[in-house]
């Protein structure tokens, strides 16, 4: 691997600035500032109309990509501007279908993120989904940071139940990243690369799931000692070679995740949990034990994880090397939240040309 080099944000924001006039997507932008649309009962905060994308001549009327995200209110800025970004970048934004998760015991409830959702994007074909946090908020542990224990957090794990069986695979995307390139290219990954072959001559074989893997961090510190010292709980993973993946960005086969009932078997890990303690960060480690040694591997260009810094602390991080198709903010650290403090990162500039929020008295941009 190469050393890692800083990138110069300067010179970065030029090259990608260039880079996102290159999309084939037909874009009508309105010659005036669009309507600011009021939002009150989410903290009086205002959203801008996007602007307009339409399909490029290539692209076919009912090959639908399609796309699925949560929605609250503590990162609804953050969810619109992931979405402006894939519309603005993707050659046939029409053909793009979000299913946005929202909880039911939350305000805004859905269906009034729903109006909020169709006034910023009048265009946009989506469908709320409302997600009952009982389901799993019985199964959840603390977490090193409370936000981990969001049962919001979890709604990744029932998408195979609340999505309608016609959809057979999906995009799953944390609500704190932007895209930079054509969506469709991650859509089209086949599902066929097993990460790591314990033998070269193994053959490839079909997975649920695909995500950015990264087989050089230490994965046994995701685990406690109480479960590396149980042979019964630590012998999920031989004959494997487990790697570390981000659940922030995921291709989903849905008919194999409802056919092998990975719903049923991510719970039973929670449950373990629950008994012994097994594992201290969220939503992530139960992925990692039904998936570990199971994923297919997808470019890290779909994942500069991590520009959020520390889980506990703030701290900002630079980009790694290579090219990039999609930047994302886990971690501690949210791009809306220090921008508004007055306090951001280099990164958090690569956001901003995709926020559509205002505040009042903030001259249009």
């Amino acid at each position: 691997m190469l050393p890692f080099q800083p990138i110069s944000i300067p010179f970065l924001l030029i090259f990608i600035s260039l880079f996102l006039l290159s999309t084939d997507a037909i874009r009508s932008v309105p010659e005036t500032p669009s309507k600011v649309y009021d939002v009150n009962d989410i903290d009086t905060k205002r959203y801008i109309e996007a602007p307009e994308y339409r399909n490029g001549d290539q692209c076919e009327v009912l090959n639908l990509i399609h796309v699925a995200m949560t929605l609250d209110v503590n990162y609804l800025r953050g969810s619109v501007a992931a979405v402006h970004s894939i519309l603005k970048h993707t050659s046939c934004p029409e053909n793009v279908y979000f299913h946005f998760i929202a909880s039911q015991s939350k305000s805004p409830e859905p269906e009034s993120l729903t109006g909020i959702i169709k006034s910023i994007f009048p265009s946009l074909g989506f469908k709320v989904y409302c997600f009952d946090d009982g389901v799993v908020k019985h199964l959840i542990s603390n977490s090193i940071r409370e936000a981990l224990e969001d049962p919001l957090n979890y709604a990744r794990i029932y998408l195979g139940d609340m999505l309608h069986p016609s959809v057979t695979r999906v995009i799953y995307l944390d609500s704190d990243i932007i895209v930079v390139d054509d969506i469709q290219k991650l859509w089209s990954v086949p599902l066929t690369g097993l990460t790591r072959p314990l033998k070269s001559s193994e053959p490839a074989r079909s997975t649920a799931i695909g995500a950015p893997v990264y087989c050089h961090a230490n994965f046994t510190k995701y685990f406690t000692s109480n479960f590396w010292s149980n042979v019964s709980m630590s012998s999920v993973f031989d004959n494997k070679k487990p790697c570390y993946f981000n659940t922030g960005v995921m291709v989903m086969d849905l008919v194999k995740w409802r056919d092998n009932d990975f719903r049923s078997r991510i719970e039973n890990w929670m449950e373990i949990q629950k008994m012994h303690r097994i594992y201290e960060l969220g939503s992530l480690p139960p992925f990692l034990l039904v998936f570990g040694g199971d994923v297919t591997e997808i470019d890290h260009r779909w994942n500069q994880h991590g520009l959020g810094g520390n889980n506990r602390v703030h701290s900002c991080r630079s980009l790694h090397p290579g090219p990039i198709s999609l930047l994302h903010w886990s971690g501690k650290g949210k791009p809306w939240v220090r921008l508004d403090a007055g306090d951001p990162c280099p990164v958090d500039e690569l956001w901003l040309p995709y926020d559509l929020y205002r505040h009042p008295t903030q001259q249009l941009r």
